[in-house]
C-alpha cells in the first residue's frame, strides 16, 4: 500500500459493513462506512473525501449504479477510485459498472472478507498515483 487509503464501504447490511471495517484496519487503510446509498451521500456532499469507494449494487432505495451516477455527476469525492463489491453478477450490471468506470468489481459471494479488503488495496495501488 503506498499509503494508508481512505476507505468508504457502502452496503445496506450492518454487520457486513462492521466486518469490512475491521479488515481494511487489518490491512493498514483507514476505513468509513454508510448504511446505504442516502447515508453515504451525506457524507460526500458534507465534503468527506476518499481515496477508494466501495459500494454494493442491491441496496434498497437507490442502488449502487444509480449512487455511482450520482457520485460522478456531482463530482463528489473526485480523484477517489471506485470497486463494486456485490453478489449481483448479471453480466448487464457488470458492463453497467464498467461503462460508470469502476476500477474493480468484487462478487461477494465468490470472495473471503480479509481477501476482498487486500484486493481492494492492490485496486487502489494500480490506480492510485
Amino acid at each position: 500500500m503506498k499509503k494508508p487509503y481512505s476507505v468508504l464501504v457502502v452496503d445496506d447490511d450492518k454487520f457486513l459493513l462492521e466486518m469490512y471495517k475491521k479488515k481494511f484496519e487489518n490491512v493498514g487503510a483507514k476505513p468509513d462506512v454508510a448504511v446505504g446509498s442516502a447515508e453515504a451521500l451525506v457524507k460526500l456532499r458534507a465534503g468527506a473525501a476518499y481515496d477508494i469507494l466501495v459500494f454494493d449494487i442491491i441496496m434498497p432505495g437507490m442502488d449502487g449504479l444509480e449512487l455511482l451516477e450520482t457520485v460522478k455527476k456531482e463530482n463528489l469525492s473526485p480523484g477517489a477510485i471506485t470497486v463494486m463489491l456485490t453478489n449481483e453478477s448479471e453480466p448487464e450490471r457488470i458492463e453497467k459498472a464498467k461503462s460508470l468506470g469502476v476500477s474493480g468489481y468484487i462478487v461477494k459471494a465468490t470472495s473471503v472478507p480479509s481477501e476482498v479488503a487486500e484486493e481492494i488495496i492492490e485496486i487502489g495501488d494500480t490506480y492510485i498515483k
